[in-house]
């Protein structure tokens, strides 16, 4: 059985706190390991491992910190089955799903790659007589990250590749439920030439989030999970003078029209909702069908698919949707069809019987759609974060809108339809911060950011793209005149350079 410690100053250290956790394989629901759970001594070495590497890693050259972070690609690229595999055995996810989740996050190590020249400052001769102005934009100091469960991979490589590469030192805090992958990162981030302290990972729970959020020597953390904790991590953060980019939950509407290919909206609702058990911040979980033809055309046409789906462990090539991470996850996703039923929804498809001959302990839920949910029910207003989709009926474009933007989170969003006047509309008007046109799941490609609205987002930066190389940076200008001879001798006024 496996025990997962902690990665500090260019290796593997020893739990000193006494504590540790449980790992489970969500398949089988057997214990697989432990992993320790660090004390606040144990973050405060850390982060002073980070402070004390920090001056001589800001002082690399971007070109070579870039190279150290090509060299990672590679390493990942090559290890990239075996990472996939630890997300399997942790998380749940099935195999395609956890290599597909690793190669959206070497997308932003590519990115972080040409950091030469997204670090590029500006110049403007002459701003005055003989007065000179130029802007730089400079690391941070050391930053943290903490990651859900339910990208162990992905949302990590979101953040520490390029707040390395912008030239911080980095401290991970993974979730706790599966630690595996994120510390292999560390180790292949350190065989890349990263030095000591450079790149560090701290396993824990609240007690290791607090210490992070308090620590005087953090100067930024990124955070990606549940809202609550999302607004937690921001208030505290900023209260102890941290720069805060905290992701939090989701609500995804799909405004299925009229005049929809049904075909397509069929099949993107279907993987949009269902794709990794709807552990997906950006998975949709409501469809909002114009019109009740539309709706029960599409409700018909979903549900034989939906009963189609193949259900089982994440190493069988033949499953199309694996288990949900722990057994209390499993009854809260079970909770939720539960109170859908009690709500007076129409439950269309039910995945709570659902069981795996071999797999009787595993957390499995099957796909489940709810028809004939309305705006006041606690499964259209709270995030169930599972494999559950609830149809909303609109009379019409109008009521669709207001639905999406009424509802207080706004991560994503999406429009099917033919009709590019309503879809340039709706792209328009809505107040969702990430927009699909005929595409399910708009996460944005590493080169633009990723980051929602309104309780979706907490903090002025989105992630990756430009939006993290400047979260990760600071601005800096200066004003230059070089001696000249001429004296002009003093002037007490308000300085004037035109």
């Amino acid at each position: 059985m496996k025990s997962v410690q902690h990665f500090v100053n260019g290796a593997r250290v020893a739990d000193t706190s006494g504590r540790s956790g449980e790992i489970f394989n969500p398949a089988t629901g057997e214990k697989s390991g432990t992993v320790a759970l660090a004390s606040e001594a144990e973050v405060d070495k850390a982060v002073k491992s980070a402070l004390a590497a920090a001056p001589g890693w800001a002082a690399t050259p971007p070109i070579r910190r870039a190279r150290v972070i090509w060299k990672f690609k590679e390493l990942v690229e090559a290890r990239k089955d075996d990472i996939a595999k630890l997300i399997v055995a942790e998380h749940g996810k099935v195999h395609s799903d956890a290599l597909g989740s690793i190669q959206r996050g070497l997308e932003v190590v590519e990115f972080a790659c040409g950091i030469p020249h997204l670090l590029r400052g500006d110049y403007t001769e002459q701003v005055g007589s003989a007065v000179d102005s130029f802007s730089m934009r400079q690391p941070l100091g050391v930053c943290a990250g903490i990651t859900p469960f339910n990208f162990p991979a992905m949302v990590p490589m979101w953040m520490f590749p390029l707040s390395l590469a912008c030239g911080n030192t980095f401290i991970l805090k993974p979730s706790e439920r599966d630690p595996s992958a994120p510390l292999m990162l560390a180790e292949l981030m350190s065989e890349a030439g990263a030095p000591e302290g450079v790149m560090n990972v701290i396993n824990g729970d609240k007690v290791a989030v607090d210490a992070i959020l308090h620590h005087p020597g953090v100067a930024a953390i990124s955070f990606v999970g549940s809202t609550p904790i999302a607004e937690y991590v921001y208030s505290t953060g900023c209260a102890n003078g941290k720069r805060v980019q905290a992701l939090g939950g989701a609500k995804n509407h799909m405004v299925v029209m009229p005049d929809a290919d049904l075909d397509m909206a069929t099949d993107a609702l279907i993987s949009a909702a269902y794709g990794s058990a709807g552990e997906r911040c950006m998975a949709v979980s409501v469809a909002v069908a114009v019109g009740d033809k539309a709706a029960d055309a599409l409700v018909g046409a979903m549900k034989p698919k939906i009963e189609r789906i193949k259900v089982g462990p994440g190493s069988d090539p033949q499953a199309e949707m694996g288990p949900l991470v722990t057994k209390q996850h499993f009854d809260k996703v079970r909770g939720y069809i539960d109170l859908g039923v009690q709500e007076g929804a129409k439950l269309v498809v039910d995945g709570r019987g659902l069981k795996l001959q071999g797999y009787e302990g595993g957390y499995y839920v099957g796909p489940s759609l709810f028809d004939r949910v309305t705006p006041e029910m606690r499964i259209y207003k709270e995030e169930i974060f599972g494999p559950v989709l609830s149809v909303v009926r609109a009379k019409d474009y109008e009521q669709a809108v207001k639905l999406v933007n009424d509802h207080e989170y706004g991560n994503g969003t999406a429009i099917f339809t033919r009709d590019g006047d309503a879809a340039r509309d709706f792209t328009s008007r809505i107040n969702i911060g990430m927009v699909g046109v005929n595409v399910p799941i708009p996460v944005p490609v590493a080169y633009h950011s990723f980051g929602g609205w309104k309780r979706s987002l907490f903090g002025d930066h989105g992630t990756h793209g430009m939006e993290g190389v400047r979260f990760y940076t600071r601005l800096k200008t200066v004003t230059s005149r070089w001696p000249t001879g001429i004296r002009s001798g003093v002037d007490l006024s308000f300085p004037m350079m035109g």
